[in-house]
């Protein structure tokens, strides 16, 4: 069974007997005038189907009795015109056979099959409240099935949100999604590695973005899978600062935080380096720190320790360093404990740690166990994805020392929880001291 299909039948088996769920893709967008955006499925229809076209939906019903689930596809039919110049169509047919669904039929009949398909269904699933059109749409299906009362007909009693269903499904990554996953990061790994051995003083940040969109591009990543992050200097104590047009200067840290897609899976890695090739001492102290921080964090990704943990780790590490560098004043505070409690370290670090990662960048999926009492943090589990990202960004202020203002530094990788704990996507790209400033100053001697 490809991917896909086992993954319907999944969600086919934690529906009711009968019942019906729908979920479109993602509507097409104009950018200006006739220009539309670069056109991008969504995730959960894709996570489903593996079919990429628009105006699609997919219909699943669940097994009843003898009577066996169902996956039907409903897309654009073929049109020769169109194809000439928008490129070809699969047309229900082809998609019928090619993305293995059980019927397909063209998209302009969805109104008339779901009167038919939730006549007499117990329950109808879809991403209610998501889209105000699709809302209407259904609430018009739901009319055209009540109208048939008088035949014996019934509409669905009860309307079910699908989305937190297939949240819990995504969580966990098969073999082909790490796969996936593990090609994401290797391309965009590679990418930062290109960026620092471009990166000289006087650049603009734009020149070091265009880089690696080059290297994303070149090795067959569709999309950057969010808008990069090129800060150098002061920018980078702005966390999602993406203007990317300053002039980097000697001295600069640049903090890149830049990931791709790749067959729809996204990589999420930032590195920061110095524009010149060496960290300054106070540069060095912070960026050790947060390296140190991000070194506890992922020696906390275990399976079955809470998600939790990994954050708190990186917290005791960076509060520590704090003390220890005074940019937290250690007569005030007195202990790392005291600094937590007070949550002063936020002044410098107001992030977690990490994310879940996948088909999105901020991946489907609850961070607590939502079913028991008072919701804890939920148990780490092999197969899932997240980010690990410690950071820390000093801006000027009064008794913080000077010679750290305006520095911001995030380190940040791709890791995939195993039954030995977490396993590192992203290390095409180099993190170390002495590797980055290795490979900074090959780069810059090759350049004369």
């Amino acid at each position: 069974m490809n991917p896909y299909a086992a993954r319907r039948a999944h969600l086919a088996q934690a529906m009711a007997p009968g019942a019906v769920a729908v979920l479109a893709t993602a509507p097409e967008a104009l950018r200006n005038g006739d220009s539309e955006y670069p056109y991008r499925h969504d995730s959960y229809f894709y996570y489903l189907s593996g079919f990429t076209e628009p105006e699609s939906v997919l219909v699943l019903v669940a097994a009843r009795g003898a009577v066996p689930a169902r996956a039907i596809l409903f897309c654009r039919e073929k049109n020769v015109e169109r194809e000439t110049w928008e490129g070809v169509r699969y047309g229900p047919d082809a998609a019928r056979a090619a993305f293995g669904v059980d019927e397909a039929f063209p998209v302009a009949e969805l109104d008339v099959h779901m009167a038919r398909l939730l006549a007499d269904a117990p329950a109808l699933y879809y991403a209610h409240a998501h889209d105000a059109a699709f809302d209407a749409q259904v609430a018009g299906w739901l009319k055209a099935v009540r109208a048939q009362s008088r035949s014996g007909v019934t509409a669905p009693a009860r309307i079910e949100h699908l989305l937190p269903l297939l949240d819990e499904m995504r969580l966990l990554k098969d073999a082909q999604e790490q796969a996936l996953m593990a090609k994401s990061g290797e391309i965009a790994g590679a990418a930062h590695l290109r960026a620092m051995r471009a990166a000289r003083p006087g650049m603009f940040e734009y020149e070091l973005e265009a880089e690696l969109l080059y290297e994303f591009r070149r090795n067959g990543a569709q999309f950057p899978a969010y808008t990069p992050i090129v800060a150098s200097g002061a920018n980078a104590c702005i966390l999602h600062y993406n203007a990317n047009n300053a002039r980097t200067k000697d001295g600069d840290l640049v903090l890149i935080d830049a990931g791709c897609e790749f067959d729809s899976y996204a990589s999420d890695i930032t590195r920061t380096f110095p524009v010149n090739g060496v960290f300054s001492a106070p540069q060095r102290q912070l960026y050790e720190l947060v390296l140190r921080a991000q070194d506890a964090a992922l020696a906390a990704i275990r399976p079955g320790r809470p998600y939790s943990d990994f954050h708190e780790a990186a917290v005791q590490v960076l509060a520590e360093g704090m003390l220890d560098l005074g940019l937290l004043e250690r007569a005030k505070y007195g202990s790392v404990e005291n600094v937590l409690a007070e949550r002063a370290h936020t002044q410098f670090y107001m992030h977690g740690t990490g994310h879940w990662l996948g088909l999105d960048v901020h991946d489907a999926g609850a961070y607590r166990d939502l079913a028991l009492e008072g919701k804890p943090s939920r148990l780490l589990v092999p197969g899932m994805a997240l980010t690990v990202e410690p950071g820390i960004y000093v801006r000027p202020a009064p008794g913080v020392p000077e010679a750290f203002w305006n520095i911001g530094i995030r380190i940040e990788d791709n890791v995939i929880v195993d039954e030995a704990g977490a396993r590192v996507l992203s290390g095409a790209a180099p993190k170390s001291v002495a590797e980055i400033e290795a490979l900074m100053r090959e780069a810059l001697m090759g350049g004369q």
